[in-house]
């Protein structure tokens, strides 16, 4: 038997041998970590793929018309956008005489991540009509508790306030955030004017991520109908 002591480079070798079986077992217990939170993670077969265009449509199945939507209404106008039982604003914007006010694109700054994005502006004859979630982005309240007041009144002249805790947004600036305790506008839903036929369409949202939701396309079912979704008047 040799009585010769291992040299340094057998030392290095019996030390790199260790670490690659150690780091051998690490790799295994990794695929296997992964294996469980692949199966812990819910199923993706009910995401959209793209967000649908839908032509707005009142509870008769016409589609909307300007005149449809009133300047200023004091009552809750939804319609739900980009998947069932999520429910958005449609707003027609006036001053304090209630003619049709033109919003203009504005940069919207989102507290919660010092980002900001720019909101579509009105849309229609006036560019006074815009849209947006009717999710409150601080903790998920929706209409009647979140609802728009017209400048007439006093409280919230011309904001969207949530009653819950006090959120408050502009939509003449692309809803962002007035008061909190919310730390995100809500985001803006894009609809598209047609003049020809004077008809509206919903095809984008822009913005925070609607609330509840890590992605606005998953977490919910696809509204049924490819092409409307329907305007409905929640009340005053």
């Amino acid at each position: 038997m040799s009585n010769i002591s291992p040299g340094p480079d057998d030392e290095g070798r019996r030390t790199f041998l260790k670490m690659m079986g150690v780091l051998g077992v690490g790799l295994v217990g990794a695929g296997a970590l992964r294996g469980v939170i692949q199966n812990l993670l819910p199923s993706t077969s009910n995401v959209v793929s793209a967000f649908p265009t839908l032509i707005l449509i009142s509870g008769s199945g016409s589609p909307i018309k300007t005149g449809d939507i009133t300047v200023n209404a004091p009552t809750v106008v939804l319609f739900q956008y980009p998947l069932e039982n999520e429910p958005n604003f449609l707003l027609r914007l006036g001053d304090a005489n209630n003619n049709d006010k033109a919003i203009e694109s504005v940069s919207v700054s989102v507290p919660a991540t010092g980002k900001s994005f720019q909101s579509p502006g009105g849309v229609g004859p006036y560019r006074s009509i815009v849209a947006s979630s009717a999710i409150c982005q601080h903790l998920g309240c929706d209409p009647p508790e979140i609802r728009f007041h017209p400048p007439s009144d006093a409280s919230f002249p011309g904001l969207v306030h949530c009653d819950c805790h006090g959120s408050t947004y502009d939509p003449s600036k692309g809803f962002a955030v007035v008061t909190g305790p919310t730390t995100q506008p809500l985001p803006n839903a894009i609809l598209s004017y047609d003049s020809t036929n004077d008809t509206y369409k919903v095809v984008n949202m822009v913005g925070p991520t609607i609330y509840g939701h890590s992605n606005d396309l998953s977490g919910g079912n696809q509204l049924p109908s490819k092409t409307t979704t329907t305007v409905l008047v929640q009340g005053s």
